[in-house]
């Protein structure tokens, strides 16, 4: 379902990000399915709750996406476009992760499509938090990593709030994908504190191929 939403260049650049993070490459690239109309998004099934949303559609075994963010979002983000990447973890931190969000969906709804599996829910969000970590604490692994990643830590498992009109379903979903994706990040630790790069790829290339339930589990518990 591609678009034509002109030019957002942070959203090629976090998926490049990503990519080199889990050491893959996808021949989709998100910002070719942007959409920023909510009228539109509505059309496409968007709940409009949130002001960003992926956008899925499976019809005759084709799988059809658009990745909805919104004018306000791509606004704050603009602000930042020719400024270094520091002023935005520091100026909105909160708006540069809903965009991470959005394309950690695209790109994990998409990896796992290529290998015809299916993906849930939990399963996607759960990602996604993990994801918002790594690309946060990667941007600053050279100045002072240890500190930062566990303000990252704190910020953005800890100091949550839920939207008030998520169904008992929702909200379940959303505080068990924090939990788990949570207790992964905090094991995350022990490379970033020796400075284990290696290491803290393997672990995170390994996690994100994983599965369903096994996923899930690798996150709660590792092994």
């Amino acid at each position: 379902m591609p678009t034509d939403a002109g030019d957002f260049p942070l959203v090629g650049r976090l998926q490049a990000h990503l990519e080199a993070i889990y050491g893959f490459k996808c021949e989709a690239r998100a910002e070719a399915f942007v959409v920023v109309d909510a009228e539109v998004a509505a059309l496409l099934g968007g709940t409009g709750r949130a002001p960003e949303e992926l956008l899925v559609l499976e019809a005759r075994g084709e799988l059809e996406v658009a990745l909805y963010l919104d004018p306000g979002l791509r606004e704050r983000m603009e602000r930042y476009a020719s400024s270094p990447l520091g002023s935005v973890l520091e100026g909105d931190l909160d708006g540069y992760c809903q965009v991470t969000e959005g394309v950690s969906h695209f790109l994990y709804v998409a990896h796992t499509a290529h290998y015809e599996r299916t993906v849930s829910l939990l399963e996607l969000e759960a990602q996604a938090e993990v994801d918002k970590f790594v690309v946060c604490l990667m941007h600053r692994w050279g100045e002072g990593v240890a500190g930062w990643a566990r303000e990252l830590l704190g910020r953005l498992f800890d100091q949550v709030a839920y939207q008030p009109l998520l169904s008992v379903e929702e909200r379940w979903r959303y505080e068990e994908a924090n939990r788990l994706s949570r207790r992964f990040c905090a094991r995350l630790m022990g490379h970033v504190l020796s400075r284990r790069l290696d290491r803290l790829l393997g672990d995170l290339r390994y996690a994100y191929r994983l599965g369903a339930e096994a996923k899930l589990r690798h996150f709660a518990h590792g092994g």
